[in-house]
């Protein structure tokens, strides 16, 4: 009946051939400058954009003001308890609390060897003593968020190391339909940054809120941050990125992070 309704709207104001590929496109595509900057098969972004080898999960906890410390201790006891579980063949990837942004947010990154492992993973824990360590957070918490996101292949997520600092996680949230139109810009542009900083990692989300691109770098302070970013202006081709990949974008959020003690990065 769907399909019926949906054709009967549409006979008043068919469109002709022509515009109706174009609207096609823009579909599948985001654009036709995209498919013509990567030549770009239709709705195959995992295959396209995609590494492909993990699925990462962005837990995102907003804790309440007065009890941060409580929470952070049974993060730690619920996190390092999945990452030493070997049953799970869960990772972290990386822990931390927002300085520079929203207030007593904190945002945990998990690895999965991909979603058949996110599915064992998360009915091993359902069904184990990681659901009391997980219930012993929720009295802290305002709200909880979990979105499944996938790397981009041209930047896989950095190992684990420590080299101090903070970390700083771009959270950019697309229009939709313009994925690859995204991607194919800030791939051009982004040697122009990796000259003076290399990235952590960058992933757009397939599960949860959708149309939504993270990227995150490790500075050793915010005025190192500032001379790194004046440097990359300097370069060509890093504005014309800017430009076209924040024209692509609904909203943009920079967040001033520091990992947690027992975060992997550091």
């Amino acid at each position: 009946m769907l399909s019926r309704l949906a054709t009967r709207s549409l006979r008043p104001t068919a469109l002709p051939s022509a515009t109706r590929t174009i609207s096609v496109q823009n579909i599948l595509h985001g654009s036709p400058e995209a498919k013509e900057a990567g030549d770009l098969e239709p709705l195959q972004h995992s295959k396209i954009v995609a590494r492909g080898k993990y699925l990462h999960a962005f837990e995102v906890h907003t804790v309440k003001p007065d009890q941060v410390d409580e929470y952070k201790k049974a993060a730690e006891k619920y996190y390092t308890g999945l990452r030493d579980d070997g049953e799970l063949q869960v990772k972290l990837s990386g822990n931390f609390e927002t300085v520079v942004g929203e207030q007593d947010t904190f945002y945990h990154i998990l690895e999965y060897t991909n979603e058949a492992g996110f599915d064992k993973a998360w009915k091993k824990v359902l069904n184990s003593e990681h659901t009391s360590a997980h219930n012993a957070m929720r009295p802290f918490l305002q709200s909880r968020s979990t979105h499944l996101a996938q790397e981009f292949a041209f930047l896989p997520t950095a190992p684990p190391h420590e080299e101090g600092g903070i970390f700083e996680l771009r959270v950019y949230q697309l229009h939709p339909g313009r994925l690859l139109e995204w991607e194919s810009a800030w791939r051009k542009g982004i040697e122009a940054r990796r000259k003076f900083v290399e990235p952590v990692g960058a992933w757009y989300s397939q599960v949860g809120r959708l149309h939504q691109v993270y990227h995150m770098w490790q500075y050793p302070d915010l005025q190192t941050r500032k001379a790194k970013r004046d440097q990359a202006w300097q370069l060509d081709g890093w504005a014309d990125t800017v430009h076209k990949s924040s024209q692509l974008a609904k909203s943009m959020d920079s967040l001033i992070m520091v990992p947690l003690p027992f975060s992997p990065l550091k």
